[in-house]
């Protein structure tokens, strides 16, 4: 398994590169808790690496982080005039993590453990 910092600059290539690695830091840590807190785990099992990775990257291009405001995605174009409406990037937030982890559910179904 990769160390943290391997992470973070791999992170870093996924997502274009140039990025502060506090922020590429803080994304690892918020989908290792997401994941974590799903799975009912204490540590990161070696086979979900790539998708902590590829949470990561969803969690960084939807919240934005270390951005003023971050917009949402695009809800309608007029071209008359041309005109670009966005949503509420805080509508991810809302959500918290849950909303991610509906694609990443069914990987990550084989390593939750039963909560009794």
């Amino acid at each position: 398994m990769r160390t943290t910092k391997e992470q973070a600059e791999l992170l870093d290539k996924l997502l274009g590169g140039g990025i502060d690695p506090e922020l590429l830091l803080f994304a690892l840590e918020r989908g290792r808790e997401l994941i974590l807190n799903y799975c009912r785990l204490k540590e990161l099992p070696a086979g979900l690496e790539s998708t902590l990775l590829s949470l990561c990257v969803d969690i960084y291009r939807a919240e934005q982080p270390g951005k003023a405001q971050a917009l949402g995605a695009v809800k309608g174009i007029t071209e008359g005039d041309v005109s670009v409406s966005y949503g509420s990037a805080a509508s991810a937030a809302e959500n918290g993590g849950t909303a991610f982890l509906k694609d990443y559910t069914k990987t990550l179904d084989r390593y939750r453990k039963a909560g009794w």
